[in-house]
């Protein structure tokens, strides 16, 4: 598997060669190069998800940072968002947070910071990869090592600021007395989602997967072809709901009440339906994402902005047209009153007071919003092959239809569209496509797949 270099992050697989994987030689160059540009004497936070790999990865990423002569906040165990809100919580000039997300269990990564908390920059990127190529870095001498510190109250910190957030409703979503049904794939949600349930007055909560070992109990991306352990149980358990989260908490999704899916591209639209009743104005979601989002933003008088696919993506459109709420259709929540990043956390505490202000389960909740049926697709990519040119004549292939190329390219059929792109993280071409039906969106995908496979 070939390592994947990118503003996302530096991910790969564990073990091998170095620059064919992500080895310890590789972990690192790249941790040196980051904290090369960020300079000695600096502070840095790290955190983890608990990948098999994680303790391995840590250990080699913060002695890399303090050989610099950077000062390390270590939070441990932790969740995406977290160390994201610590950065700015601690004043820190960066932070890196070690997880593959949504990858299987031989994935890990090094998800990079700058000193707001957000991802870095393009610039920044390349800065870092032209450092790493070069090993242009230089290590402190033994007077002039980083310090150490160990901090894993930054999650209360983080859930403090959560409930004190203005439509954060605690006393509403405590009346309710909700029983939950909790995914934490065997990760970080395990400690995080109970810790904020309990601190939002829900005491009636069922974990599944929740030891924290990392060898997941089913594949982490929360798909519903993945949840049917969540489903059985919040029926088993006559729950509110369920809540699944990735393994290092910055998706979400939910299921309801009788155990059917929410819907993973619903989340976003729940969240904002309900930010937008107490706050006008416009909302950005990628090129990926359903187009209910686009219906309840202008049901509410605000104007719908769609940005390339990838969280800096979102951010950047909606610092650009100052969205009061955004995300993408894989369930992040960017809710920019917090903070600009994808948090399941707060994108839990909006849900449930939305949840509960509506009066209505989690089955009528979903009826009030508008029905399009997504389908989810991906073709594996043979090493080396060049997708600009299958993406190519793709676009070649449907130039009697309107076709929009800003992030891949996305073909629209009427009401219908599909939409194909390279992933940032993976080797693959990644093909969703949304209709009036699941039927048709599953049809149109499968017309473009035959498509790219004959080509490749």
């Amino acid at each position: 598997m070939a390592l994947m270099k990118s503003i996302s992050g530096i991910r790969g697989t564990i073990g091998g060669k170095p620059g064919d994987n992500l080895t310890p030689v590789d972990i690192v160059k790249f941790t040196a190069a980051f904290g090369t540009i960020l300079g000695k004497g600096k502070k840095v936070i790290v955190g983890r998800d608990s990948r098999i790999s994680g303790e391995m990865v840590s250990s080699l990423v913060v002695n890399t940072l303090l050989g610099l002569g950077l000062d390390v906040i270590d939070l441990g165990l932790s969740t995406t968002p977290t160390v994201e809100m610590a950065v700015k919580f601690e004043g820190a000039a960066g932070g890196i947070i070690l997880t593959a997300s949504h990858n299987p269990k031989q994935w890990n990564a090094l998800k990079l910071l700058n000193e707001k908390g957000e991802f870095i920059s393009a610039k920044f990127g390349e800065q870092m990869l032209m450092i790493a190529e070069k090993e242009a870095f230089e290590f402190a001498s033994v007077h002039e090592l980083g310090t150490y510190s160990f901090d894993d109250s930054l999650l209360q910190t983080h859930i403090d600021a959560i409930l004190v957030h203005p439509l954060v409703n605690k006393k509403n979503i405590a009346e309710k007395k909700f029983k939950i049904v909790v995914d934490a794939i065997n990760s970080s949600g395990a400690v995080a989602v109970p810790a904020l349930l309990n601190a939002l007055g829900v005491t009636d909560i069922i974990i599944l997967n929740g030891e924290m070992h990392g060898n997941f109990a089913h594949n982490p991306e929360p798909l519903a072809e993945h949840l049917t352990e969540l489903s059985t149980e919040v029926i088993k358990q006559k729950a509110d709901l369920g809540i699944a989260v990735d393994p290092d908490v910055d998706r979400l999704c939910f299921v309801n009440n009788d155990g059917t899916m929410f819907g993973e591209e619903y989340t976003l639209v729940a969240v904002a339906d309900y930010i937008l009743t107490h706050k006008k104005g416009n909302t950005v979601s990628n090129l990926s994402s359903t187009r209910a989002l686009r219906d309840i933003t202008e049901k509410h008088g605000g104007t719908y902005h769609a940005s390339a696919v990838g969280e800096v993506n979102v951010i950047k459109k909606m610092k650009e047209v100052n969205a009061v709420i955004g995300g993408e259709g894989n369930g992040g929540i960017i809710d920019p009153t917090l903070h600009y990043g994808r948090d399941a956390m707060i994108g839990i505490a909006l849900f449930l007071t939305h949840l509960a202000q509506s009066g209505k389960t989690t089955v009528e909740l979903r009826k009030t919003y508008p029905d399009y049926f997504m389908s989810k697709n991906k073709i594996d990519l043979p090493q080396g092959i060049d997708v600009k040119a299958i993406l190519a004549k793709v676009k070649e292939q449907y130039a009697s239809n309107p076709v929009n190329t800003e992030d891949g390219v996305k073909i629209e059929f009427d009401k219908n569209w599909v939409h194909l792109r390279a992933s940032n993280t993976e080797p693959i071409i990644r093909i969703y496509s949304e209709a009036d039906s699941i039927v048709k969106a599953n049809e149109l995908a499968l017309q473009v797949m035959d498509v790219i496979k004959k080509l490749i």
